[in-house]
C-alpha cells in the first residue's frame, strides 16, 4: 500500500480535476481499484461537463458491483458512506474530509445525474422523472438512474438490463397458470407422499409438489436437509403421472457447478429408483431417468463459447426442453439468470430449488434472495389456499397479506432432518443471529460448539488438552489458536473426526492397482476410491490472502503432507495435486468450480491426468491442457457451494472485516455432513460475524412486488 501522505484538500465544492486525482490517490493506496477510478476518468471524458458527484458516484458504483451490488443505493452512500465502503483508519478519515465538499443531501446527487447526458433516468410513475413517466429515451447511456425520490438507484447500464430481463420474465412465468385435474393430482399426491399429513404438521414437500403443477414457475426453498431434491423428484414423478403424453416429456437438470450438477443428478436418480420400486409398472420412470441425461453446469446448458459472454442458445434459439430444474439457485448471478430465462422456452415449466440464506454468489445479483424475500411469511391468497387444501389436503393458516403472483408459487420447506443434529442446530442459530443461549432450550453458536468439545488441540503434541466432553464431537470449536491447527487437521483429523487428507493419500500409495486382464477397470475403481475419499475432507476460507487464507494454506498443507511422507511434490504436476478449475473451457468440458486431483493414466505410461467424478461418472483431462487451475486442499466458503463433506472445516481470518457476514458462516457450517471444525484466531470472532448480515443493493425486488 502507497505510504506517501495524503493530498491537503481545499476548502470549498470540490471540482471535477481535483476529485479524479483524489480517486486515483486511492485506487494507489488500494482503497479502490483501478477499475474504479477510471470509470470516473472515463466518463469525465464522454461529459466534460460531469459534476463531482456524477463522477464519484461513477467511481463508487464500480466498485459496489464488485462487491456483488447490482446498483448503487444513492441515500445511503451520500448519508453514511462510511457504512458501505467498510473503510477505517486513513481510509475512513480521507473519505469524511472528501465528504465536507459535497453535496450533503441525495437529492442534490439526484440531480446532478439528472443533468448528465450519460444517465437515463428511468423513473418509478409519478417519481423523480426528467421527460416523462416513461422515462428518458434509450440512447446507449451508460449510466441508468432507477427507483423512487426517496430510494434512488444508479446502475451500470447492463445490470439494469439484466435486471428488467428477469423481472419480465420471472413476472410472466409466474402469471401463467393451468388447470389442474384436482382428483386426479390429489390421488397421485397422496401415493407419492404416503397420504395426507395431519394438519398441525404441514406436509412443505407435498405443497410444493401441488402449487407446482399448476405453474410456469416455482420457487423451492429451505435449508439443509429439508428435501429440495426429494421434493423436486416426486413433482418429476407426479407431472409424469398426471401428463397426457408422458413419453414426450423433455427434462434438463442444471446447476452452476459440476459438483453441484452431479449431486443433483444423484439425489434425482436415488429418489426416483425408490418411487419406482415402490410404484412397480404403475408409473414408468425408468423411461423418464433415461430421458433427463446427465445433468450439466447452467454454462454446459446454455452452449457457453470461447471468448464471448453470448451462448448458444437465447431467444432466438431456445432450449428444446419441457422442464427445467435448476438446484443450487443461490449461485446464479443476475446475468446467469437473465440468459437462462432468454433461452428457456415460454412454455416450459422452471423449477428453482435452492437456500435463500446462503451467499449469493460471487458476481452481481443475489436472485434467489430476491425471489424469496417473504418465503417465511407464505403470503397466499384465499384462492392459492384454496386450491392447496385441495390438491395436497394441507389445510395452511390464513397470511396476514396476499403476497404477489410470484409469492403464489413460492414455497418455503421447514423440516429439516439435519436440524436435530448439532450441525443442523448451530446451522439454525447461526441464521438467526444467535451468537449465544437467549434461554435454557435456545442455545447459540458458543454453546453448541461447546457441546461438541471443550478441548484445546495442540499441534506439536496432536493430543487434546484439557478433558473431553461427553458430546460425539460432531461440531468443535479451536479459539486463540494459529495456522498450525489448521495444518495439524489437514494432517491428522481431530479425535472422534479422524477424516484427513491422510486417507486419499493413503489410497494413492497404498493401493494403486498393477497392470493386469482387468486393468482399465481396476484402475477405474481406484481413482474413484481415491476422488470419493479426498471429498470427504475439505478446509474452508473466508478469504484468499494472509496466513488464513486458502493461497497460504494451501502451501502450508502441502509442505506438510510433503515432510510427512504422504506427498511428493515435483514440479506443477505431481501426482496426488488436488486442483480446482477456475476458468470454464467447453471444450474440454471443465467449468469453473470442478474439482479433481493428478493421478496417473491407466496407460503403460502413466502419463499425469486430471480426475473428475460426477455422481458416477469418472471422466479426466490431460495437464497438459488444463490451462487455469489452482490446488485446493483448501477453498474459499464461496467455491464449497454447491459440495458437501463429512468433515469440513470453517476457517475464520483475524481481522477478516466486512467479510466475515452471518451468511458466509452459515454457507460454511451446513457444507459439514457429519463433522464440523471451525477456528478463530481470537474469542468473539465467530460472534462479530453472525451478528453482520450483508445485503446487497438490487431493484429485483421491488419490481417483483416482493
Amino acid at each position: 500500500m502507497n505510504a506517501t501522505p495524503l493530498p491537503t484538500l481545499a476548502a470549498g465544492p470540490i471540482e471535477a480535476d481535483e476529485l479524479l486525482a483524489i480517486l486515483h490517490d486511492w485506487s494507489d493506496r488500494g482503497w479502490l481499484r483501478r477499475l474504479d477510478s477510471a470509470m470516473a476518468a472515463f466518463v469525465r471524458e464522454l461529459d466534460a461537463q460531469a459534476a463531482a458527484p456524477v463522477l464519484l458516484a461513477s467511481a463508487l458504483l464500480t466498485q459496489m458491483e464488485g462487491r456483488g451490488h447490482t446498483a448503487l443505493a444513492l441515500a445511503p452512500c451520500v448519508s453514511q458512506p462510511q457504512g458501505l465502503l467498510g473503510w477505517n483508519g486513513e481510509a475512513q478519515a480521507a473519505l469524511d474530509l472528501l465528504w465536507t465538499r459535497l453535496p450533503r443531501q441525495p437529492a442534490d446527487w439526484v440531480q446532478a445525474l439528472r443533468a448528465s447526458p450519460l444517465v437515463r433516468v428511468v423513473p418509478a410513475a409519478g417519481s423523480m422523472g426528467r421527460s416523462t413517466e416513461a422515462g428518458d429515451e434509450d440512447r446507449g447511456q451508460p449510466l441508468v438512474l432507477a427507483g423512487t425520490t426517496e430510494a434512488p438507484m444508479l446502475y451500470l447500464r447492463r445490470y439494469w438490463i439484466y435486471e428488467e430481463q428477469v423481472a419480465q420474465q420471472i413476472a410472466r412465468r409466474a402469471a401463467r397458470t393451468q388447470a389442474v385435474d384436482l382428483p386426479m393430482a390429489r390421488a397421485w399426491l397422496d401415493r407419492l407422499f404416503d397420504g395426507p399429513a395431519p394438519i398441525q404438521d404441514c406436509d412443505w414437500q407435498k405443497v410444493a409438489c401441488g402449487l407446482a403443477l399448476r405453474s410456469g414457475l416455482s420457487v423451492i426453498t429451505g435449508g439443509p436437509g429439508t428435501g429440495k431434491t426429494y421434493t423436486a423428484a416426486r413433482l418429476l414423478a407426479l407431472l409424469l403421472a398426471t401428463h397426457p403424453e408422458p413419453a414426450s416429456l423433455r427434462v434438463a437438470l442444471a446447476a452452476p457447478t459440476g459438483k453441484a450438477a452431479a449431486r443433483l443428478r444423484s439425489s434425482i436418480d436415488q429418489s426416483l429408483q425408490e418411487i419406482q420400486q415402490r410404484f412397480g409398472d404403475k408409473l414408468d420412470l425408468q423411461t423418464l431417468t433415461q430421458r433427463i441425461g446427465q445433468a450439466r453446469t447452467i454454462h454446459a446448458l446454455l452452449g457457453a463459447r470461447p471468448d464471448t459472454r453470448q451462448f448458444r442458445f437465447d431467444a432466438d434459439t431456445p432450449l428444446d426442453v419441457d422442464v427445467l430444474i435448476v438446484d443450487e439457485t443461490s449461485m446464479v448471478h443476475l446475468e446467469m439468470m437473465a440468459a437462462l430465462l432468454q433461452a428457456l422456452p415460454p412454455q416450459a415449466r422452471l423449477i428453482l430449488l435452492g437456500d435463500k440464506d446462503q451467499l449469493a454468489s460471487v458476481e452481481a445479483g443475489s436472485v434467489l434472495g430476491d425471489l424469496c424475500a417473504r418465503a417465511s411469511e407464505a403470503r397466499y391468497s384465499p384462492q392459492t389456499l384454496a386450491y392447496l387444501e385441495a390438491v395436497s389436503g394441507q389445510r395452511l393458516p390464513a397470511a396476514t397479506a396476499t403476497g404477489s403472483p410470484l409469492e403464489q408459487q413460492t414455497v418455503m420447506l421447514r423440516h429439516s432432518r439435519r436440524f436435530g443434529s448439532d450441525i443442523g442446530l448451530l446451522a439454525r442459530a447461526v441464521n438467526e443471529g444467535k451468537a449465544h443461549s437467549t434461554s435454557a432450550d435456545q442455545p447459540g453458536a458458543y454453546e453448541l460448539l461447546a457441546r461438541g468439545s471443550t478441548e484445546a488441540l495442540d499441534p506439536a503434541l496432536d493430543v487434546p488438552v484439557g478433558q473431553p466432553s461427553s458430546s460425539p464431537g460432531k461440531v468443535w470449536l479451536a479459539t486463540g489458536q494459529d495456522a498450525a491447527v489448521v495444518v495439524q487437521l489437514a494432517l491428522r483429523g481431530r479425535p472422534l473426526a479422524p477424516d484427513s487428507f491422510a486417507d486419499y493419500l493413503g489410497i494413492i500409495k497404498q493401493h494403486q492397482p498393477a497392470p493386469g486382464p482387468d486393468h482399465e477397470a481396476a484402475h477405474a475403481d481406484w481413482v474413484k476410491a481415491v476422488l470419493r475419499s479426498f471429498e470427504r475432507f475439505r478446509i474452508l476460507c473466508a478469504v484468499h490472502d494472509g496466513a488464513w487464507g486458502d493461497r497460504q494454506l494451501n502451501q502450508d498443507i502441502q509442505q506438510a503432507l510433503a515432510r510427512a511422507g504422504l506427498l511428493k511434490p515435483g514440479g506443477e504436476w505431481f501426482i496426488g495435486r488436488p486442483v480446482m478449475v477456475t476458468r470454464n473451457d467447453a471444450a474440454l468440458g471443465v467449468f469453473n468450480g470442478d474439482v479433481g486431483v493428478v493421478l496417473p493414466s491407466a496407460s503403460a505410461s502413466r502419463t499425469p491426468r486430471a480426475w473428475f467424478l460426477d455422481g458416477e461418472q469418472l471422466r479426466s483431462v490431460a495437464v497438459s491442457r488444463l490451462a487455469h487451475v489452482e490446488t485446493c486442499f483448501a477453498m474459499t466458503i464461496h467455491k464449497s457451494q454447491g459440495s458437501e463433506f463429512a468433515h469440513t472445516v470453517v476457517v475464520l481470518p483475524e481481522g477478516g472485516g466486512d467479510i466475515l457476514t452471518r451468511e458466509l458462516v452459515y454457507t460454511g457450517v451446513t457444507r459439514a455432513r457429519e463433522f464440523l471444525s471451525v477456528i478463530e484466531p481470537r474469542p468473539g470472532l465467530l460472534g462479530q460475524a453472525i451478528g453482520r448480515q450483508f445485503k446487497r443493493a438490487s431493484g429485483l425486488k421491488a419490481k417483483l412486488g416482493s
